[in-house]
């Protein structure tokens, strides 16, 4: 593996507030949560970068993990802050966070693209640009674009909430690959083999 060639960090958009922990836009949170879990890690306060950061090794690297406590329309603040200290290019960062424009369950990769009014997005574009890598987690549209805010902070059903972590654990089986550099087969890898959810 080439030398900081792949992902070296993980960025999860939410809310730090306790009630939103459950809430479909708290999405990027539960897939950060499950990586951290896997690996056997925990989350420290940073006030530094107004964020929860963790970190564990990758064949000699650090894989970093970081939570913005800034409230989602201030995401972009907390990340710019981390990958600036550490050096992060915005090409090896990974932001997941949760996108109605894909039926629940899903799951897709993407370079940069629109925010498409996800104000968490929107920050990090501010903030870092937009040449970055996307984990999007579906979590369904509520119909109704007015009918958006409410939908996204509300909880999803029990089967919801179990698709959606499906795809978190699908998606953490090419995580390997995005920390190799290896975007293509990662990205065909999870497209190809992921069944939509509910």
């Amino acid at each position: 593996m080439a030398k900081h060639s792949g992902i070296r960090l993980i960025a999860g958009l939410g809310n730090p507030d306790e009630k939103y922990l459950p809430t479909r836009h708290n999405a990027g949170f539960w897939f950060v949560d499950a990586v951290a879990k896997k690996q056997g890690v925990g989350f420290r306060h940073q006030a530094t970068y107004r964020g929860d950061v963790s970190c564990f090794p990758f064949a000699g690297e650090k894989i970093w993990l970081l939570k913005p406590r800034t409230f989602m329309n201030q995401s972009g603040v907390s990340l710019r802050s981390f990958a600036e200290f550490y050096r992060i290019p915005p090409q090896q960062i990974l932001v997941v966070h949760d996108e109605i424009d894909l039926p629940n369950g899903a799951v897709k990769l993407k370079w940069a693209g629109g925010h498409g009014g996800h104000n968490g997005l929107r920050s990090v574009f501010t903030h870092v640009g937009a040449d970055f890598l996307r984990l999007r987690l579906g979590v369904g549209h509520p119909g109704h674009k007015e009918d958006v805010t409410g939908y996204v902070l509300g909880k999803p059903g029990k089967q919801e909430y179990l698709a959606i972590h499906c795809a978190i654990d699908e998606a953490m089986e090419m995580l390997e690959d995005l920390f190799k550099g290896n975007t293509d087969a990662a990205m065909k890898k999870l497209h190809t083999g992921h069944q939509h959810g509910v």
